[in-house]
């Protein structure tokens, strides 16, 4: 299940009254303590993917005005979503890493944002049959996803024209800045803002990328789902995500999985379950009847005496384990029915049996009692 979207401004922990000047301080501060490279706690991205995410819509006045108006609703429509010039936030890195933001606060160091950079993960979802879940399948899943740009081979650049050196910051991706202050001269490096920190200029880009480098394009991916999956099953399917940058290697795919309910049977861990309604002769003298399974309807006995509420074990016949050491049991959970009207010949007949039987420890009989139950 997919959680819930955070209020942006819980996020960054700011009143929706706050100012350009405070919601940038509140991001550096949270910056500083979850970004990835400093904090290496599990959660720690996933942190600092909101706080990016919540700063991206809150530092721009056209997203914010949408957001406050609609909340998250407001960013989905045109001029915000894919395709719009403006990256959907399930692509968010893609064109903003997390090493960009941090450099353009702080100055960082541009060696990371320089080299190879992997491309973000991707998601979707896929539903599948009850059978399919249990057995495994192999399906095809629809991905939209960042790739290399075809006409300049992800370059960024026009073919036929060159990547020259930056002459702002001679390749370096720094400039170096001197302040005056009372303790005497402050050297600062910040990044080259004619460049962005890469070392090199685009004279002409690509016309068909805009210099990114990258494209969007649809794909099937055609992916293995094990045997055993559950409902909510999570499926990394590696190389799968968009496209990296510099040389850098591709995301991954995630599949949510979703399970169609059975119209018989229901699930509980590896085991199977099957509620059965039998009527008392059958439940008293036994009988074969047919149940449903995850092969196909198959025939079980129904021992003499079977009590309301007993159940009946199909060993093997359950969920297959995802680890491949065998599989789950079914489980036959038998109900006694008893018949709300009856015909004159059943209640005769069920009148005679009801005679032959020992009266129980009871002010009234058997018949009593039945006759009772059935008005």
């Amino acid at each position: 299940m997919v959680r819930p979207k955070r209020d942006y401004y819980e996020i960054l922990g700011v009143s929706r009254d706050a100012s350009e000047e405070e919601i940038r301080r509140a991001f550096r501060r949270l910056a500083l303590q979850y970004h990835p490279d400093r904090n290496k706690s599990p959660e720690a991205e996933e942190i600092f993917k909101e706080i990016n995410e919540a700063y991206q819509v809150l530092s721009d006045p056209e997203k914010r005005a949408a957001y406050d108006r609609y909340g998250h609703d407001g960013l989905t429509g045109p001029g915000f979503g894919a395709g719009s010039g403006f990256p959907g936030f399930e692509d968010f890195g893609t064109f903003a890493g997390f090493g960009d933001i941090f450099e353009a606060f702080f100055g960082s160091t541009t060696s990371a944002r320089r080299g190879p950079r992997r491309g973000s993960d991707l998601q979707t979802e896929l539903t599948l049959s009850f059978e399919e879940a249990a057995f495994g399948v192999e399906r095809e899943v629809e991905v939209t996803r960042l790739e290399a740009c075809a006409a300049c081979r992800g370059t960024g650049a026009r073919p036929g024209t060159r990547i020259i050196r930056c002459p702002s910051c001679g390749g370096t991706g720094q400039v170096r800045r001197v302040h005056q202050s009372l303790f005497g001269h402050f050297v600062n490096f910040a990044t080259c803002s004619r460049c962005q920190g890469e070392g090199q200029v685009i004279e002409q880009p690509c016309p068909n990328c805009r210099g990114t480098g990258l494209e969007r394009r649809t794909r099937r991916v055609r992916v293995r789902i094990p045997a055993g999956v559950d409902d909510g099953t999570r499926i990394r399917v590696s190389g799968e995500g968009n496209a990296g940058i510099k040389g850098g290697g591709p995301g991954d795919l995630y599949i949510n999985v979703h399970i169609k309910p059975h119209p018989e049977l229901t699930r509980q861990g590896y085991d199977v379950y099957y509620d059965l309604a039998i009527n008392f002769a059958q439940a008293a003298l036994g009988d074969e009847v047919e149940v449903p399974t995850l092969e196909g309807p198959t025939v079980i006995h129904i021992p003499p005496g079977t009590q309301p509420g007993e159940v009946l074990v199909l060993r093997g016949r359950g969920i297959p384990r995802l680890d491949g050491r065998g599989r789950g049991d079914q489980v036959i959970r038998v109900q006694v029915e008893v018949p709300r009207r009856l015909t004159e010949e059943q209640r005769r007949l069920l009148s005679e049996l009801a005679r032959t039987f020992e009266k129980p420890h009871s002010s009234r009989g058997l018949f009593d009692r039945i006759k009772g139950a059935f008005g």
